[in-house]
Protein backbone atom coordinates (compact mmCIF):
# COMPACT_ATOMS: atom_id res chain seq x y z
CA UNK A 1 0.00 0.00 0.00
CA UNK A 2 1.34 3.42 -0.97
CA UNK A 3 2.11 5.68 1.99
CA UNK A 4 3.26 9.29 2.34
CA UNK A 5 6.96 8.44 2.51
CA UNK A 6 6.72 6.48 -0.75
CA UNK A 7 4.99 9.43 -2.41
CA UNK A 8 7.63 11.87 -1.19
CA UNK A 9 10.42 9.64 -2.45
CA UNK A 10 8.78 9.42 -5.87
CA UNK A 11 8.31 13.19 -6.06
CA UNK A 12 12.07 13.62 -5.82
CA UNK A 13 12.02 12.82 -9.54
CA UNK A 14 10.05 16.01 -10.27
CA UNK A 15 12.25 19.03 -10.87
CA UNK A 16 11.43 22.70 -10.96
CA UNK A 17 12.19 23.61 -14.61
CA UNK A 18 13.78 26.96 -13.73
CA UNK A 19 15.44 26.27 -10.38
CA UNK A 20 16.79 22.91 -11.62
CA UNK A 21 16.28 21.18 -8.29
CA UNK A 22 13.74 18.58 -7.26
CA UNK A 23 10.59 19.87 -5.59
CA UNK A 24 11.21 17.86 -2.41
CA UNK A 25 14.67 19.35 -1.85
CA UNK A 26 13.16 22.79 -2.48
CA UNK A 27 10.66 22.12 0.33
CA UNK A 28 7.75 22.59 -2.04
CA UNK A 29 6.11 19.30 -1.02
CA UNK A 30 4.29 19.43 2.30
CA UNK A 31 1.44 17.83 4.25
CA UNK A 32 1.35 14.56 2.31
CA UNK A 33 -1.32 12.07 3.34
CA UNK A 34 -2.86 9.00 1.73
CA UNK A 35 -6.23 7.69 2.85
CA UNK A 36 -8.74 5.41 1.13
CA UNK A 37 -7.14 5.85 -2.27
CA UNK A 38 -7.01 9.63 -2.05
CA UNK A 39 -3.70 11.50 -1.96
CA UNK A 40 -3.66 14.96 -0.42
CA UNK A 41 -0.60 17.17 -0.58
CA UNK A 42 0.41 20.81 -0.55
CA UNK A 43 2.69 22.26 -3.21
CA UNK A 44 4.29 25.52 -2.11
CA UNK A 45 5.66 27.54 -5.03
CA UNK A 46 8.29 30.26 -4.80
CA UNK A 47 5.78 32.85 -6.04
CA UNK A 48 2.00 32.98 -6.50
CA UNK A 49 2.76 34.35 -9.99
CA UNK A 50 4.59 31.17 -10.97
CA UNK A 51 4.53 30.71 -14.77
CA UNK A 52 5.26 26.98 -14.46
CA UNK A 53 2.48 25.86 -12.13
CA UNK A 54 0.69 23.85 -14.81
CA UNK A 55 3.96 22.19 -15.87
CA UNK A 56 4.78 21.20 -12.29
CA UNK A 57 1.24 19.88 -11.74
CA UNK A 58 1.44 17.74 -14.89
CA UNK A 59 4.85 16.38 -13.87
CA UNK A 60 3.56 15.50 -10.40
CA UNK A 61 0.56 13.64 -11.83
CA UNK A 62 2.81 11.84 -14.30
CA UNK A 63 5.22 10.76 -11.56
CA UNK A 64 2.43 9.39 -9.37
CA UNK A 65 0.36 7.55 -11.96
CA UNK A 66 2.28 4.31 -11.34
CA UNK A 67 0.58 3.93 -7.95
CA UNK A 68 -2.50 1.85 -8.77
CA UNK A 69 -3.99 2.23 -5.30
CA UNK A 70 -4.20 6.03 -5.63
CA UNK A 71 -7.37 6.96 -7.50
CA UNK A 72 -7.53 10.67 -6.67
CA UNK A 73 -4.91 13.39 -6.19
CA UNK A 74 -5.83 16.65 -4.47
CA UNK A 75 -3.25 19.46 -4.51
CA UNK A 76 -3.50 22.47 -2.22
CA UNK A 77 -1.43 25.25 -3.80
CA UNK A 78 0.42 27.91 -1.87
CA UNK A 79 3.46 30.15 -2.14
CA UNK A 80 6.40 31.19 0.03
CA UNK A 81 7.98 34.22 -1.60
CA UNK A 82 11.59 34.38 -0.50
CA UNK A 83 13.50 37.50 0.42
CA UNK A 84 16.33 39.03 -1.55
CA UNK A 85 19.39 38.41 0.59
CA UNK A 86 22.78 39.96 -0.12
CA UNK A 87 24.92 40.13 3.03
CA UNK A 88 26.99 43.01 1.65
CA UNK A 89 24.00 44.91 0.25
CA UNK A 90 22.05 47.88 1.61
CA UNK A 91 19.67 47.60 4.53
CA UNK A 92 16.48 45.73 3.56
CA UNK A 93 13.17 47.57 3.85
CA UNK A 94 11.30 46.23 6.87
CA UNK A 95 8.60 43.78 5.84
CA UNK A 96 9.43 43.95 2.11
CA UNK A 97 10.78 40.75 0.58
CA UNK A 98 11.66 41.97 -2.91
CA UNK A 99 12.14 45.44 -4.39
CA UNK A 100 11.76 45.64 -8.17
CA UNK A 101 12.77 48.87 -9.92
CA UNK A 102 10.98 49.90 -13.12
CA UNK A 103 13.21 52.26 -15.07
CA UNK A 104 13.93 53.96 -18.35
CA UNK A 105 16.43 56.59 -19.33
CA UNK A 106 13.86 58.59 -21.26
CA UNK A 107 10.56 60.19 -20.35
CA UNK A 108 7.38 59.54 -22.27
CA UNK A 109 7.86 55.80 -22.83
CA UNK A 110 5.00 54.76 -20.54
CA UNK A 111 7.19 53.62 -17.66
CA UNK A 112 4.69 54.60 -14.95
CA UNK A 113 1.87 52.88 -16.84
CA UNK A 114 3.94 49.70 -17.02
CA UNK A 115 4.89 49.97 -13.33
CA UNK A 116 1.26 50.32 -12.23
CA UNK A 117 0.02 47.46 -14.39
CA UNK A 118 2.93 45.21 -13.39
CA UNK A 119 2.05 45.78 -9.73
CA UNK A 120 -1.62 45.09 -10.41
CA UNK A 121 -0.79 41.88 -12.28
CA UNK A 122 1.30 40.61 -9.36
CA UNK A 123 -1.53 41.48 -6.99
CA UNK A 124 -4.09 39.65 -9.16
CA UNK A 125 -1.87 36.58 -8.99
CA UNK A 126 -2.14 36.66 -5.20
CA UNK A 127 1.12 38.40 -4.25
CA UNK A 128 1.14 41.03 -1.53
CA UNK A 129 2.23 44.02 -3.59
CA UNK A 130 3.05 47.68 -3.07
CA UNK A 131 4.15 50.46 -5.39
CA UNK A 132 6.36 53.44 -4.61
CA UNK A 133 6.36 56.57 -6.74
CA UNK A 134 10.06 57.50 -6.63
CA UNK A 135 9.69 60.16 -9.30
CA UNK A 136 10.08 62.86 -6.67
CA UNK A 137 9.83 65.82 -9.04
CA UNK A 138 7.02 64.42 -11.19
CA UNK A 139 4.80 62.02 -9.21
CA UNK A 140 1.97 60.56 -11.32
CA UNK A 141 0.64 57.63 -9.31
CA UNK A 142 -2.06 59.62 -7.45
CA UNK A 143 -3.64 60.51 -10.80
CA UNK A 144 -3.18 57.07 -12.36
CA UNK A 145 -4.69 55.27 -9.36
CA UNK A 146 -7.39 57.84 -8.63
CA UNK A 147 -6.11 58.66 -5.14
CA UNK A 148 -6.93 62.02 -3.57
CA UNK A 149 -6.17 61.24 0.08
CA UNK A 150 -2.89 61.87 1.87
CA UNK A 151 -0.43 59.76 3.81
CA UNK A 152 -1.15 59.37 7.51
CA UNK A 153 1.29 58.82 10.35
CA UNK A 154 1.07 55.62 12.38
CA UNK A 155 3.33 56.94 15.11
CA UNK A 156 6.59 55.12 15.77
CA UNK A 157 6.26 52.85 12.73
CA UNK A 158 6.14 55.77 10.28
CA UNK A 159 3.78 56.75 7.51
CA UNK A 160 0.96 54.48 6.40
CA UNK A 161 0.56 53.72 2.67
CA UNK A 162 -2.73 54.32 0.91
CA UNK A 163 -4.62 51.14 -0.03
CA UNK A 164 -5.82 51.32 -3.63
CA UNK A 165 -6.84 48.60 -6.10
CA UNK A 166 -5.31 45.96 -3.81
CA UNK A 167 -1.95 47.76 -3.68
CA UNK A 168 -0.15 49.63 -0.92
CA UNK A 169 0.75 52.94 -2.55
CA UNK A 170 3.17 55.70 -1.51
CA UNK A 171 3.87 58.89 -3.44
CA UNK A 172 5.12 62.35 -2.60
CA UNK A 173 2.14 63.49 -4.64
CA UNK A 174 -0.11 62.53 -1.72
CA UNK A 175 1.22 65.41 0.37
CA UNK A 176 1.41 68.09 -2.33
CA UNK A 177 -1.41 70.22 -3.70
CA UNK A 178 -2.13 69.42 -7.35
CA UNK A 179 0.22 71.21 -9.71
CA UNK A 180 2.80 72.06 -7.05
CA UNK A 181 6.34 71.84 -8.48
CA UNK A 182 9.04 70.07 -6.48
CA UNK A 183 12.22 72.11 -6.80
CA UNK A 184 14.75 70.10 -4.79
CA UNK A 185 18.48 69.75 -5.09
CA UNK A 186 20.18 66.34 -5.18
CA UNK A 187 20.69 65.88 -1.40
CA UNK A 188 17.02 66.67 -0.70
CA UNK A 189 15.89 64.19 -3.35
CA UNK A 190 18.12 61.51 -1.83
CA UNK A 191 16.72 62.23 1.63
CA UNK A 192 13.17 62.11 0.28
CA UNK A 193 13.73 58.73 -1.34
CA UNK A 194 15.19 57.31 1.89
CA UNK A 195 12.16 58.50 3.85
CA UNK A 196 9.70 57.01 1.37
CA UNK A 197 11.56 53.70 1.59
CA UNK A 198 12.32 53.28 5.27
CA UNK A 199 9.94 55.62 7.12
CA UNK A 200 6.82 53.89 5.82
CA UNK A 201 4.92 51.07 7.51
CA UNK A 202 4.70 48.80 4.47
CA UNK A 203 3.44 45.83 6.46
CA UNK A 204 4.35 42.51 4.83
CA UNK A 205 4.94 42.68 1.07
CA UNK A 206 6.13 40.04 -1.36
CA UNK A 207 6.99 42.68 -3.98
CA UNK A 208 7.47 46.44 -3.88
CA UNK A 209 7.44 47.95 -7.37
CA UNK A 210 9.40 51.20 -7.54
CA UNK A 211 8.55 53.61 -10.34
CA UNK A 212 11.85 55.42 -10.88
CA UNK A 213 12.15 58.81 -12.59
CA UNK A 214 13.57 58.94 -16.11
CA UNK A 215 17.33 59.14 -16.49
CA UNK A 216 20.25 58.37 -14.21
CA UNK A 217 19.09 60.79 -11.53
CA UNK A 218 19.76 61.31 -7.83
CA UNK A 219 16.57 59.40 -7.04
CA UNK A 220 17.80 56.33 -8.93
CA UNK A 221 21.22 56.50 -7.29
CA UNK A 222 19.70 56.89 -3.83
CA UNK A 223 17.37 53.99 -4.44
CA UNK A 224 20.24 51.67 -5.32
CA UNK A 225 22.25 52.81 -2.30
CA UNK A 226 19.42 52.75 0.25
CA UNK A 227 17.37 49.72 -0.78
CA UNK A 228 18.22 46.09 -1.44
CA UNK A 229 16.92 45.86 -5.01
CA UNK A 230 16.16 42.37 -6.30
CA UNK A 231 16.35 43.54 -9.90
CA UNK A 232 15.38 46.15 -12.45
CA UNK A 233 12.98 46.11 -15.38
CA UNK A 234 13.79 48.40 -18.31
CA UNK A 235 10.95 49.99 -20.29
CA UNK A 236 11.42 51.35 -23.81
CA UNK A 237 9.39 52.11 -26.89
CA UNK A 238 10.62 50.46 -30.11
CA UNK A 239 12.06 53.74 -31.44
CA UNK A 240 15.82 54.00 -31.94
CA UNK A 241 16.22 57.05 -29.68
CA UNK A 242 14.33 55.43 -26.80
CA UNK A 243 16.29 52.20 -27.19
CA UNK A 244 19.60 54.07 -27.06
CA UNK A 245 18.55 55.71 -23.80
CA UNK A 246 17.30 52.40 -22.39
CA UNK A 247 20.74 50.92 -23.00
CA UNK A 248 22.18 53.68 -20.81
CA UNK A 249 19.78 52.69 -18.03
CA UNK A 250 21.08 49.12 -18.29
CA UNK A 251 24.62 50.47 -17.96
CA UNK A 252 23.66 52.42 -14.85
CA UNK A 253 22.30 49.34 -13.09
CA UNK A 254 25.35 47.33 -14.11
CA UNK A 255 27.59 49.93 -12.45
CA UNK A 256 25.41 49.91 -9.34
CA UNK A 257 25.51 46.12 -9.09
CA UNK A 258 21.76 45.70 -9.60
CA UNK A 259 20.64 42.73 -11.73
CA UNK A 260 18.55 43.63 -14.79
CA UNK A 261 15.65 41.21 -15.16
CA UNK A 262 14.92 42.20 -18.73
CA UNK A 263 13.36 44.65 -21.17
CA UNK A 264 9.73 45.50 -21.92
CA UNK A 265 8.80 47.02 -25.25
CA UNK A 266 5.93 49.46 -24.66
CA UNK A 267 3.71 51.26 -27.20
CA UNK A 268 4.41 48.77 -29.98
CA UNK A 269 2.48 49.61 -33.14
CA UNK A 270 2.37 51.73 -36.27
CA UNK A 271 3.35 54.99 -34.55
CA UNK A 272 6.55 53.84 -32.81
CA UNK A 273 7.24 50.68 -34.79
CA UNK A 274 7.99 47.27 -33.34
CA UNK A 275 10.92 45.08 -32.39
CA UNK A 276 13.48 47.75 -31.51
CA UNK A 277 13.55 47.07 -27.78
CA UNK A 278 13.35 43.33 -28.38
CA UNK A 279 16.43 43.47 -30.63
CA UNK A 280 18.27 45.59 -28.06
CA UNK A 281 17.53 43.04 -25.34
CA UNK A 282 19.00 40.33 -27.54
CA UNK A 283 22.10 42.43 -28.27
CA UNK A 284 22.62 43.07 -24.55
CA UNK A 285 22.10 39.44 -23.59
CA UNK A 286 18.99 40.30 -21.56
CA UNK A 287 15.61 38.62 -21.29
CA UNK A 288 12.88 40.13 -23.44
CA UNK A 289 9.98 40.16 -21.01
CA UNK A 290 7.30 41.03 -23.53
CA UNK A 291 5.58 43.84 -25.40
CA UNK A 292 2.58 46.06 -24.78
CA UNK A 293 0.77 47.60 -27.76
CA UNK A 294 0.04 51.29 -28.18
CA UNK A 295 -3.61 51.27 -27.11
CA UNK A 296 -5.92 54.16 -26.26
CA UNK A 297 -7.76 52.22 -23.55
CA UNK A 298 -4.57 51.80 -21.50
CA UNK A 299 -4.01 55.55 -21.57
CA UNK A 300 -7.66 56.31 -20.82
CA UNK A 301 -7.69 53.96 -17.83
CA UNK A 302 -4.69 55.72 -16.29
CA UNK A 303 -6.11 59.18 -17.03
CA UNK A 304 -9.38 58.20 -15.35
CA UNK A 305 -7.60 56.94 -12.25
CA UNK A 306 -8.95 53.42 -12.57
CA UNK A 307 -6.51 51.11 -14.36
CA UNK A 308 -8.66 48.09 -13.52
CA UNK A 309 -11.38 49.58 -15.72
CA UNK A 310 -9.69 47.98 -18.69
CA UNK A 311 -11.71 45.11 -20.11
CA UNK A 312 -9.13 44.20 -22.75
CA UNK A 313 -8.31 40.65 -21.71
CA UNK A 314 -5.50 40.40 -24.26
CA UNK A 315 -3.63 43.32 -22.67
CA UNK A 316 -4.33 42.01 -19.18
CA UNK A 317 -2.83 38.67 -20.19
CA UNK A 318 0.25 40.43 -21.61
CA UNK A 319 0.88 42.19 -18.29
CA UNK A 320 0.22 38.95 -16.39
CA UNK A 321 2.78 37.15 -18.54
CA UNK A 322 5.35 39.87 -17.86
CA UNK A 323 4.60 39.74 -14.13
CA UNK A 324 5.11 35.97 -14.10
CA UNK A 325 8.50 36.33 -15.78
CA UNK A 326 9.61 39.06 -13.37
CA UNK A 327 8.56 36.99 -10.35
CA UNK A 328 10.35 33.97 -11.80
CA UNK A 329 13.56 35.99 -12.29
CA UNK A 330 13.39 36.97 -8.62
CA UNK A 331 13.19 33.32 -7.58
CA UNK A 332 15.93 32.15 -9.92
CA UNK A 333 18.42 34.80 -8.80
CA UNK A 334 17.70 34.14 -5.14
CA UNK A 335 18.47 30.44 -5.48
CA UNK A 336 21.41 30.85 -7.85
CA UNK A 337 23.09 33.83 -6.19
CA UNK A 338 23.81 34.77 -2.64
CA UNK A 339 21.01 32.66 -1.25
CA UNK A 340 17.52 33.28 0.05
CA UNK A 341 15.58 33.04 3.28
CA UNK A 342 11.95 32.20 3.90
Amino acid sequence: MTDSSTVIEKLKSVRDPELHQDIVSLNMVRDVSVEAGKLNLSLILTTPACPLRETIENDVNEALKEFDDISEISIDWGADVRSTNRPDGPEPIKGVRNVIAVASNKGGVGKSTVAVNLALALSRAGARTGILDADITGPNLPTMLGIDEGLQSTGESGLRPVDSHGLKVVSLGFVLPAGTPVVWRGPMIGSGVRQLLHDVDWGELDYLIVDLPPGTSDASMSMAQDALIAGAVIVSTPSKVAVEDAQKAVGMFDRLGVPVFGVIENMRGEVFGSGGAEAAADDLGLEFLGHIPLAANIREAGDNGDPLDNDDLEIEELFSGIAEQVAARCSVLQFAGEGATI
